[in-house]
């Protein structure tokens, strides 16, 4: 958490809130900085405008004059928008100034968020995005695109959807309640799905993540896109989370297991 639907809805809120501001000062009061070195970071930034905020996969964009600003929320990570003079909470750790007296504060519970500040003519040729796959509504995304990246992959199908050089913005939520509605089971290896069941993956991830940015993303644990702002989509979740209640198919117990290492809830009639 959060996936990409929450990481669309958290960039759909500041938009609304810190469009054409200017960065007056940055304070990192926790290194969260990847790239560059943080005093580099520091300075570059200084008197670049916020000019538009857009997404790949899960991380935010804030397009800057001259840099994009790439911020990768990981577990907790959320954003407020302060006065300059509120006090500053224990978990607020990179805190960029406004020269209208207001705050961007980035606060992450567990620390590990990270940011990288890049050119803005080699954003996409360089480390983190490019190493993304395609967007889950990108057009060449077809039966032939994951039949040629699945081919060699004996990987069970959970793992896989979870690969961000292939799908990208797929997590491990959005990827249970996917193979729910496409009948696959979690364990299958994903060299051995067939046509239809590829072509299930692509309808399932594009009507899934659609219906949760609609919804404004799955609030468990802490995330919300703006203070107090939570999303509904996990009223909606078929199996995620579900474990021990009926399927709603067939009325069998969802279960959950393991899947290197995630949590996975599937039922064992649909998806044999």
């Amino acid at each position: 958490m959060p996936e990409l639907p929450e990481v669309e809805t958290v960039k759909n809120t500041l938009k609304l809130q810190v469009l054409n501001k200017k960065i007056k000062n940055v304070e990192v009061l926790w290194n969260l900085i990847d790239y560059p070195g943080i005093d580099e970071f520091k300075k570059n930034i200084v008197n670049q405008t916020i000019i538009d905020i857009k997404r790949r996969g899960k991380w935010l964009m804030f397009e800057l004059n001259d840099y994009y600003l790439l911020n990768h929320l990981r577990m907790e990570g959320k954003y407020h928008l302060r006065k300059k003079d509120d006090k500053i909470s224990k978990h607020e750790h990179v805190i960029f100034n406004f020269d209208d007296g207001t705050d961007l504060r980035y606060n992450d519970t567990r620390k590990f968020g990270k940011f990288h500040l890049i050119e803005k003519a080699k954003v996409y040729n360089v480390e983190p995005l490019c190493e993304l796959g395609l967007e889950p509504w990108d057009d060449n995304l077809n039966i032939e695109y994951l039949k040629d990246k699945y081919k060699n992959k004996r990987l069970p199908i959970k793992s896989v959807l979870l690969d961000q050089s292939i799908i990208t913005g797929i997590g491990n939520i959005y990827a249970d309640e996917i193979l729910f509605l496409s009948k696959i089971n979690p364990l299958k290896k994903c060299s051995d799905l067939n046509d239809m069941e590829l072509n299930n993956i692509i309808k399932y991830t594009k009507e899934v993540l659609s219906k949760a940015i609609e919804l404004g993303g799955t609030t468990i644990k802490s995330y919300e896109s703006s203070e107090g702002v939570h999303g509904k989509f996990q009223n909606n979740l078929l199996v995620h989370n579900h474990e021990g209640d009926k399927c709603i198919n067939c009325g069998t117990i969802i279960d959950k297991i393991k899947v290197n290492g995630r949590g996975t809830y599937y039922c064992k009639n649909c998806q044999k």
